[in-house]
């Protein structure tokens, strides 16, 4: 277990890069999954913007591990043509941050619909994407979210089977906020999975620190580490940081934290999910001794 990689949703401490890097520094991580910056989304930096944050993370020796993009996250019947060109803006400016991977979603599906009315849709627009991929040497990696396409584990599977060039993140929060079994989940899926996100979740729908939920995730995570799994982010959601009303659709940040683990302000609630799941993984480390 020693070869763990802990990485972060870091724009949840700040959306300052230095404070990204101070938080990184500070909870001793190896990378930061970029999402939010002082000069916006990752999807909606210009070159320019993208040189500036890429060389502040450098001459701090912070690196990009993944960058979590909103990629997939409008409704399937929007239109997708502008949608496209973001991802391959998006690719371009890979090759600034020297990172592989990009974090995707499979499209809300309207409200009320059966998601198989849409499956042919979405499986054209994924299909599209991972062939603009390929070129850039990039991996998307699907992750599992509320109302999307792919919210169940069955769904996933489709996603995983059809288009083996995308690969999965696994987000355990996510599965239970849509009343979602993670074990069976994880049996479903857990050979497709190339990073976990690390998020928990009590019954209820509210967003605990690691090991404190109903996520299964002490046991989740073994598992992934025993498949050979080594690349972790952490996504706190513990307090409603800004910018998350832009990352969720309405209505949807109201109920995200529990009040049971209230925090003074954003790194407190940063670093409080970061020890937690620093020691859920010495308890894994010290269980194998």
């Amino acid at each position: 277990m020693e070869d763990i990689k802990i990485h972060a949703f870091t724009d949840e401490a700040s959306e300052d890069i230095d404070s990204q890097v101070k938080a990184l520094k500070r909870n001793a991580l190896m990378g930061i999954e970029l999402r939010g910056t002082e000069l916006g989304n990752v999807a909606d930096l210009s070159f320019v913007a993208a040189c500036y944050i890429s060389k502040k993370l450098r001459d701090s020796g912070a690196s990009v591990w993944a960058r979590g993009s909103p990629i997939g996250k409008i409704s399937i019947t929007d239109s997708f043509a502008p949608h496209l060109e973001k991802l391959r803006n998006l690719l371009e400016l890979c090759k600034v941050f020297g990172t592989k991977y990009v974090r995707i979603f499979s499209f809300y599906i309207p409200a009320g619909h059966d998601p198989s009315e849409y499956r042919g849709e979405v499986m054209d627009r994924l299909v599209k994407m991972a062939e603009m991929a390929r070129p850039y040497g990039v991996t998307l990696c699907h992750e599992n979210e509320k109302g999307i396409y792919g919210d169940n584990a069955e769904r996933c599977l489709d996603i995983y089977k059809t288009i083996p060039d995308i690969k999965g993140i696994f987000d355990p929060a996510n599965f239970v906020q849509c009343g979602v079994d993670t074990l069976k989940a994880w049996e479903a899926l857990g050979g497709y999975i190339k990073y976990m996100h690390i998020k928990d979740a009590t019954s209820d729908g509210k967003v605990v620190p690691a090991g404190c939920g109903d996520a299964n995730l002490e046991y989740i995570v073994s598992e992934f580490i025993k498949n050979g799994g080594r690349d972790f982010t952490i996504e706190p959601h513990l307090t409603v940081f800004k910018g998350l009303e832009n990352l969720e659709r309405k209505g949807d940040t109201k109920s995200q934290a529990s009040e049971k683990y209230v925090y003074k302000n954003s790194d407190e609630a940063f670093d409080a999910a970061c020890d937690a799941f620093k020691k859920l993984v010495k308890s894994l480390q010290e269980a194998t001794v």
